[in-house]
């Protein structure tokens, strides 16, 4: 097998994206979960720069990577807010015992 950088791209993806879903069908902690769904958009990212490494189009994928960091910085830091201010109001950051809370 040719060790390629295609192959290794293609190998730390798939690792990230088991690492990433493991991370969400696992933990019930809001922080874990943001934390995991971060992973996920790294295996992303990386996608997108090895397949316009493959296509010799490196600048689209690099600018594309560029504009996904920028929005998944956002999402993350709102994300990070949100649960910051659920442990403040109810006490705890277990999904579980959050979704009990209705009324």
């Amino acid at each position: 097998m040719d060790l390629s950088v295609t192959n290794i791209g293609i190998f730390a993806i798939v690792g990230l994206l088991g690492v990433g879903f493991y991370g969400l069908l696992a933990c019930r902690n809001l922080i874990k979960i943001v934390i995991a769904l971060q992973i996920l958009v790294k295996a992303a990212l990386l996608g997108f720069i090895t397949a316009a490494s493959i296509s010799n189009k490196v600048n689209l994928g690099q600018s594309i990577a560029i504009t996904v960091i920028v929005a998944d910085t956002v999402v993350a830091v709102v994300g990070m807010a949100l649960a910051i201010q659920v442990r403040r109001r109810m006490g705890t950051l277990d999904i579980k015992q959050l979704s009990n809370l209705r009324g």
